[in-house]
Parts: structure tokens; C-alpha cells; sequence
């Protein structure tokens, strides 16, 4: 019961952000803001990312110390003023406010994952972290399909309806959600509550290590296609915005589908660290895909194997918890949570750039570099892979 309504929460938040995603460009035209609109979208984006990677690790914590259960339902709260903030504002600088307070309530994820730690043991933790990634992904994508349906009949529209999938959030939380069993933290350092005291704290555990540069480098990789997937598909294939649409849905789908029903099985069969290698290299093939494909049908068998890639996530999530104490849960999800949104402010600016210089002589350096960033991860692989056995069998020390 509370793993599904846990389930439910992340995919309601999920389609609550993806609603107000096709609206915002014409959201910034109402302000009149036609000749700084990719300035000024950007720069919410930004905001909100900057946001969740300074309070992910904070809201981790506090949940290590206080209980999950009034965190996620203070978060939730937010969630709900933020969205009605947006829909009622009159001014470009509330806007930005509500996107500010959006970053701040949306890094409750690391406090829903910490959730699922606690409930899960540890040979249900990959297959849980697949179903919790599947449902922020579908969240995704349906998301903003039904924020431009509802954008189409009134600007305001998504805002008020992810508010009210907001409230219904936190209703069920608040009657249904129960405080999980676990070790307490008995005290916090304030000094925790910054991202980089956080992060660390967590490298000081050597067998922590290798994993986080990882997870740095699969964040940073999939940044790629969230940046440059449609502008790639209409430089290289004439791809119009349905066309467009259509293969980052198939790929949204079938990417869900590994999380939620491979990422478990491979790791319970072939063991976690080889499940893990087996995501980063069908990742890493898939780019390699994109960048040599001359037709556009080619792009079928490297949207599989890109998200075939995407049981490296749940099965590198599970890993790291059996890494840390019991009682650090929340920071550790914390900071994984603030490594994710680092990326996503970094990544963009990164890979927009080698695209603009590479595409001068082809366009394929951009899918080149972002697989070459998993060669650098070869020795934390081989680290992985050797001290398997031991990582798997012994329990997790501070």
C-alpha cells in the first residue's frame, strides 16, 4: 500500500511539471517578452534546476532526521501554493518566484526515494527504483500532452489543473501515507544541508565513490537527448514536430518498460554490477547509433538500446543504498537528486555548444562525446565489477 501510493505521488508530480512545459513559451509572449523568450526560458529552467540541487540534499536530510512523512507532506503543500502562484500571476517576477518555490517542492523526490529504501529490502530495491523512474517517466510524457490540450482552450489552464493534481497529492499522503520503520537519525549538522558538505560527506566512503561518478556521467549523458533531440532530428531527417513528438514518446514508453520490468530481473540474474555495465554499454551503443545513422528508420534499433540503457539507473540507485547507513537514506537520495539537477544546468550549455561548433562539419560529435563520457568510467566499472561479490554480501558502513 504505501509503495504504490508512493508510486502515485511521483507520477502525479511528474505530469504536474510536464503540464505546464508547452504553454510557457506562449506564458513568456503574454508578459511581452517575444524578443528575450529563449533568454527568459532558459533562465526558469535554470532556476528551477538550481533550486532542486540546493535543497534535494537538505530535504534528504531533514527527512533522515524528522520523518519522511511531514516532509513530503510540507513539500506537497508548496507543490500546491507554487501552482496556483503561477496561474494567478500578473508579473514576470512572481513567476519566476513560483518557479523558485517549484525547485524547492520538486526535490522531493530524494525524500520519496529515500521512501522506498526504507520499505524495500535489498533485493527488491532495483526492481522498485525501475517502477519508480517508469512512472516519473510516463509522467513525462503524458504530461505535456495534457498540458497542451488543456493550454489550448486557456493559457492559465495546466497551472490550475497541476494544482489540483497537486492537492490531490498531498490529500492521499496526508490520510493514506504512514511514517516507514527505520533507524532515525538522532541528530543533524546543519553543515549537511549544503549540497557540496553532502556530497562530501558521501565520498568519503570509498565504496560510494565509483558510484556517484556514474551516476555523474549518466545524468550528464542524458542530457543529450533532452536538449538536441529535435533540433538533431530536423538538421539530420527532415523530421517535422510530430515526428518529433512521436519517437521521444515511443522512446519515453519503451524506456519505462526497461526500468519497470528488466532493470530487476537482470540484476537478480546476472548480478547488479553486471547489470549496471550491460545498461551503460547498450547506452553507449545507442548514441553511436544516432551519431552514423543515414536513415531515419535506423533510428528504431538506437532508440531500443538507448533505452535499453535505462536499467542502469535503478540498478546504480540500489547499489549506493546498500552503500550507505540506514539512517542516511534521505541524504544520500538527496544528493543523487542534486547531482541529477547539476547536470541538467550544466549539460544543456554543454552539449548545446559542441553541437553548434561540431555541426559545422557533422553533426554526430555531440552523440560521440556523450557515449565517450562512459569510457571515462572504466575504472570505476572494473572497481565495481571486482569488488561485486563483496559489495553484494556485506552490510553498508559509515
Amino acid at each position: 500500500m504505501a509503495f504504490g501510493l508512493i508510486l502515485l505521488t511521483i507520477s502525479l508530480d511528474a505530469v504536474g511539471i510536464g503540464l505546464i512545459a508547452p504553454i510557457l513559451p506562449q506564458l513568456l509572449k503574454s508578459f511581452g517578452l517575444e524578443r528575450s523568450l529563449a533568454l527568459h526560458a532558459g533562465a526558469l529552467t535554470a532556476v528551477y534546476a538550481l533550486m532542486q540541487f540546493a535543497c534535494a540534499p537538505a530535504l534528504g536530510a531533514l527527512s533522515d532526521r524528522f520523518g519522511r512523512r511531514p516532509v513530503l507532506l510540507l513539500s506537497l503543500a508548496g507543490g500546491v501554493l507554487d501552482y496556483l502562484l503561477m496561474a494567478c500571476a500578473p508579473w514576470l517576477s512572481l513567476l519566476y518566484l513560483g518557479r523558485v518555490v517549484s525547485g524547492i517542492s520538486g526535490a522531493n523526490g530524494s525524500v520519496a526515494a529515500a521512501y522506498i529504501a526504507d520499505i524495500s529490502s535489498q533485493a527488491q530495491r532495483t526492481q522498485r527504483f525501475g517502477w519508480m523512474g517508469a512512472c516519473a517517466g510516463l509522467g513525462f510524457v503524458a504530461g505535456p500532452v495534457i498540458g497542451g490540450l488543456l493550454g489550448a482552450m486557456w493559457l492559465r489552464a495546466p497551472f490550475v489543473a497541476a494544482a489540483a493534481l497537486a492537492a490531490i497529492n498531498l490529500t492521499l499522503a496526508w490520510f493514506a501515507l504512514p511514517e516507514p520503520e527505520r533507524p532515525r537519525s538522532t541528530r543533524i549538522a546543519w553543515r549537511e544541508l549544503a549540497p557540496w558538505n553532502a556530497l562530501h560527506d558521501l565520498v568519503r566512503l570509498p565504496q560510494l565513490t565509483p558510484l556517484l561518478w556514474l551516476y555523474v556521467a549518466m545524468q550528464l549523458a542524458g542530457q543529450v537527448p533532452g536538449t538536441l533531440w529535435a533540433i538533431y532530428g530536423s538538421d539530420r531527417f527532415g523530421w517535422n514536430p510530430t515526428a518529433v513528438g512521436l519517437s521521444l514518446a515511443a522512446f519515453g514508453i519503451v524506456h519505462a518498460l526497461f526500468q519497470a520490468v528488466v532493470a530487476g530481473r537482470a540484476s537478480q540474474r546476472f548480478g547488479e554490477a553486471r547489470a549496471l555495465l550491460g545498461g551503460v554499454v547498450a547506452d553507449s551503443a545507442g548514441y553511436l547509433v544516432f551519431a552514423f545513422a543515414t536513415r531515419s528508420w535506423v533510428i528504431a534499433p538506437g532508440l531500443l538500446l538507448a533505452a535499453a540503457g535505462g536499467i542502469g539507473g535503478p540498478t546504480l540507485q540500489s547499489m549506493a543504498t546498500a552503500q550507505t547507513d540506514e539512517d542516511r537514506q534521505g541524504a544520500l537520495q538527496g544528493v543523487l537528486t542534486s547531482l541529477a539537477s547539476l547536470a541538467a544546468v550544466i549539460g544543456p550549455l554543454m552539449f548545446g555548444a559542441i553541437y553548434v561548433i561540431g555541426a559545422r562539419h557533422w553533426d554526430g560529435w555531440v552523440w560521440v562525446v556523450g557515449a565517450g563520457l562512459y569510457v571515462l568510467c572504466i575504472p570505476a566499472l572494473r572497481t565495481l565489477l571486482r569488488a561485486a561479490p563483496r559489495l553484494r554480501d556485506a552490510p553498508a558502513n559509515a
